[in-house]
C-alpha cells in the first residue's frame, strides 16, 4: 500500500502531461493554421496587385496626358493656337507641307514648338487640326498641326501678341512669310493683323516698325 501514493502522483503526472501536450499540439496547429491564411492572404493581395499576378514586379508609370497647346482669342485675328505660357504659335507657307527650311540664324526668331518623342499629344477643346510631330535636322522633335510645323516668334514678348502674323522676313536665300495658326490648323487669313508689322534685322536683331 505504500507504493500507492506514488502510482498515484505519477498518474497525475500523466494526465498532467497528456494536458500539456495536448495544449501544446493545438496551439501548434492553430499557429500554423493562421501562418497558412496569412500566407495564403498574402499571395492572393499580390496576385491583385499586378498585371498577370507577378510578385514584386514594377511597372512603367502612365504617360502624361496634358494638353500640348492651348487657344487665344486675339482682336482682329480671332481665335489661334498658342503654347501653353501663351505665346502664339507660327508656321511660315514655305513649310507648309512639312519640309522644315527654317534653320540657321532663322532659329534666332522663330523657335520650334519641341515636344518629347513618342509623348501622347492632346489638344484643347475646340482644335480640330491634325496634331503631329516632325523631326527636325537638328535633332529636335516639333510639334506640327495638319503637317504644318510650329514656332513661337521672338519679338512677341508677352501671351496675346501676334506680331509674326503675315509676316515676311529673310535668312541668306530663303525668304519666309509666317501666319498665325487658327484652331482648325489652317493659317490665319493675311488681311487678319493683331499688330502691326514690319521688318528687322537679322544681324542685330533689332526690329523696326
Amino acid at each position: 500500500m505504500a507504493s500507492e501514493p506514488g502510482t498515484m502522483t505519477r498518474g497525475r503526472r500523466s494526465r498532467g502531461s497528456f494536458r500539456a501536450g495536448h495544449r501544446g499540439r493545438a496551439f501548434r496547429a492553430v499557429t500554423g493554421g493562421l501562418a497558412a491564411v496569412a500566407v495564403a492572404s498574402l499571395l492572393a493581395a499580390c496576385g491583385n496587385g499586378g498585371a498577370g499576378g507577378t510578385v514584386g514586379a514594377s511597372h512603367p508609370a502612365a504617360p502624361s496626358h496634358g494638353t500640348v497647346l492651348s487657344v487665344r482669342r486675339l482682336p482682329g485675328i480671332g481665335a489661334v493656337l498658342a503654347d501653353r505660357s501663351g505665346k502664339t504659335l507660327y508656321s511660315p507657307q514655305q513649310e507648309t507641307h512639312g519640309e522644315i527650311l527654317c534653320t540657321g540664324s532663322c532659329l534666332s526668331f522663330w523657335f520650334p514648338m519641341r515636344v518629347t518623342a513618342g509623348a501622347a499629344l492632346r489638344a484643347p477643346s475646340g482644335v480640330t487640326g491634325v496634331l503631329g510631330t516632325i523631326h527636325r535636322p537638328d535633332g529636335l522633335t516639333q510639334l506640327t498641326i495638319d503637317g504644318r510645323p510650329l514656332y513661337t516668334f521672338r519679338l512677341d514678348q508677352a501671351p496675346g501678341q501676334a506680331h509674326g502674323n503675315n509676316f515676311t522676313d529673310h535668312f541668306g536665300s530663303a525668304s519666309f512669310t509666317w501666319h498665325a495658326i487658327t484652331t482648325s490648323g489652317a493659317p490665319a487669313r493675311a488681311g487678319q493683323q493683331g499688330n502691326s508689322t514690319g521688318g528687322y534685322s537679322p544681324a542685330s536683331g533689332a526690329p523696326s516698325y
